[in-house]
């Protein structure tokens, strides 16, 4: 199945000095993206992209993502719109390559012929910038019943461990 905000970039293309790439998702790949995260919408996905190849055959890719999405609130489910703005730091990995142990190093993503979909990169790299959480501003979760705040999540399933069943 193809991705939905597909790029291809020929490696081959890319000269010592590096080179500049920008992309931007169409109406329909924003819809398409939107279904396929379960949110709302993508009203904008774009990136600016610096493709510097490395000694080895590898590829060093940096840049920015930009992109407005709309999320249902955790609580309300009223649509929160949302700004996403994340730092891109991607290492494509010649097939010979070793992804590295380093937990602070760039994402590796292995190098699979003579292209990368750089569309479909950007688009996991956003599926992991979106906020898991999203709350409508003045949203609040309910209190617990009783109002007793200290018993908190699990008070309820506390009460019924007691003998009895009873709470208190």
């Amino acid at each position: 199945m193809a991705p939905e905000f597909s790029r291809l970039v020929s490696l081959a293309r890319i000269p010592d000095s590096g080179r500049e790439e920008r992309l931007r998702a169409s109406p329909e790949e924003c819809m398409a993206l939107a279904k396929r995260f379960a949110i709302e919408a993508v009203d904008r996905l774009e990136a600016t992209l610096l493709l510097r190849p490395e000694p080895g055959g590898g590829v060093m890719v940096t840049g920015r993502l930009l992109a407005d999405v709309v999320q249902a609130c955790v609580v309300s489910l009223e649509p929160v719109a949302q700004q996403v703005e994340e730092a891109v730091a991607l290492r494509l990995l010649p097939p010979d390559e070793e992804p590295s142990d380093d937990p602070e190093g760039p994402d590796e993503i292995p190098i699979e012929g003579d292209a990368i979909d750089l569309g479909e990169a950007i688009a996991e790299q956003l599926a992991l910038a979106l906020d898991p959480y999203p709350r409508a501003p003045g949203a609040e979760l309910p209190q617990a019943a009783g109002g007793d705040d200290a018993a908190g999540p699990f008070g309820a399933l506390a009460a019924l461990r007691r003998p009895g069943g009873q709470e208190g």
